[in-house]
């Protein structure tokens, strides 16, 4: 218990401390004219209160991630829990915020056209798709989550409760942002932490649960190794390049500069602090059992309802359809908009009318609607393997707008040199990789990350 305890109030200080820091050496001018007002279209780009940008942003990021990888995660017994805080503060956060802070700097511009500025136009095209898959994807995964406990507590089909969210997935996704985003994001995101809240609480107070503290010989429930499963299993709730397809959402409706460390570092610190507390119940809850290995393999929304229902009763059955239902059904559909905005981007597609919008998003709802039928853990894995690739190239594009500024680039070149060596581990010796020796893997991805790094310096640091 005190090992979580201790990570909390780590994460929490990072935001005062760490997030202040950052906010600085970015240089936010309170005094410079937003997108939201610059461009305001009544659709996309429209002022929003600083409170009310932290609650939609949080829960466009949030959703399931910070919940069902947490639990994947705590396999991996306490280690999980330093990954989540130092990946949330050094890798996460700061992540999130340059994302963020580059997008209201350059017009709400989404991420493929942000790195084209700073990395080259050569691969925008390849970011963008990126960004447009990791979007169907989580908007899959994240529907499947969600009808999986429907079906459960109501004995009906899963098919059908896959019909009913896409429904609102595709209203919800071509409608201006403050006709359904702008009014209920806010109360689901308070809610959402409010479950986060109840149930860590039940563990603590509750004398027959016991959180593990760091040891050699905590809760393992897995044979795979720590490096890199962990650092990818648990991609939300500590790194998720997800979070910068969802930035220029909110970076098109910030009144103000300042509010970037609020909305973007405040966000994934709170995601983090989400992330822990999912993985102490998680560790505490299952401890000594194999259920707990189950979920590595299989959507684990029917545990969650278990967790839940156990430990607050019929409290938290309401808490289980609002965290596991409602919030990640609507992470879902700001995914499919940030896929539909990036195309819009790329492609040159003024959206203020209803029938641009129509164009792009219903081949994108086609494409999400069938990946249903994919199996979950497997589109779970390449989900996270494909944001971890989209962190790391704005990451590098952070590094750049540092070295043009003059500042300590360092801040964020690490991470992205950390989530290079991640992302070429974990596609070489996965099962869903190319199933190369972990040894063999890991040489071959300190070389090629090094490689990748010195192009970098000698291309950039030059210029």
């Amino acid at each position: 218990m005190y090992s979580f305890i201790l990570c909390a109030v780590v994460l929490i200080a990072s935001y005062f401390i760490y997030g202040k820091a950052i906010e600085k050496l970015a240089g936010t001018d309170e005094t410079k004219t937003t997108p939201a007002y610059k461009l305001q279209d009544g659709v996309d780009y429209m002022p929003m209160s600083t409170f009310k940008a932290y609650l939609i942003h949080f829960l466009n990021i949030a959703g399931l991630g910070p919940i069902f990888g947490a639990i994947q995660g705590a396999l991996f017994g306490p280690a999980a829990f330093l990954w989540i805080t130092l990946g949330t503060i050094f890798i996460g956060a700061v992540h999130d915020f340059f994302s963020g802070f580059m997008s209201m700097r350059n017009d709400g511009s989404t991420m493929p056209n942000i790195i084209s500025k700073y990395l080259g136009s050569t691969i925008q095209k390849f970011v963008a798709a990126l960004i447009i898959m990791t979007g169907i994807l989580v908007a899959s995964t994240f529907a499947t989550g969600a009808a999986d406990l429907i079906a459960s507590l109501t004995n009906t089909n899963t098919f059908i409760w896959i019909i009913v969210i896409f429904i609102y997935f595709f209203i919800a996704t071509i409608l201006p942002i403050d006709k359904i985003i702008g009014k209920i994001y806010p109360v689901f995101g308070a809610l959402f932490l409010v479950m986060a809240i109840l149930m860590t609480g039940a563990i603590l107070l509750n004398p027959g649960y016991t959180i593990p503290e760091f040891t050699t010989q905590g809760l393992y429930f897995t044979d795979k190794s720590i490096f890199p499963y962990l650092f990818v299993t648990i991609a939300c709730g500590a790194i998720s390049g997800f979070h910068s397809s969802q930035s220029p959402i909110v970076a098109r409706c910030m009144k103000n500069e300042k509010d970037a460390r609020p909305v973007f570092f405040g966000a994934m610190v709170l995601e983090g602090l989400i992330a822990l507390c999912w993985a102490a119940i998680a560790m505490a809850f299952f401890h000594g059992q194999p259920q707990l290995a189950v979920i590595y393999g299989a959507t684990p929304s029917v545990g969650v309802n278990e967790m839940a229902v156990t430990l607050l009763g019929p409290v938290g059955l309401i808490l289980t359809i609002i965290g596991v239902v409602i919030c990640p059904i609507t992470t879902g559909d700001t995914s499919l908009r940030s896929s539909r905005i990036t195309a819009a981007d790329e492609f040159h597609i003024n959206q203020e009318k209803i029938i641009s919008r129509l164009k792009l998003a219903i081949p994108l709802f086609i494409a999400s609607f069938l990946l249903t039928f994919v199996d979950f853990s497997l589109i779970w894995r390449y989900f996270a393997w494909a944001q971890l690739i989209i962190a790391t190239l704005v990451l590098f594009a952070a590094s750049v707008y540092l070295i043009e500024k003059e500042k300590p680039y360092i801040i964020t070149l690490l991470p992205a040199i950390a989530c290079s060596l991640i992302a070429f581990a974990y596609i070489l010796q996965a099962p869903e990789g190319l199933r190369l020796p972990s040894m063999i893997a890991n040489l071959v991805s300190v070389i090629a990350t090094a490689i990748i790094t010195i192009i970098f310096l000698k291309k950039y640091k030059k210029t």
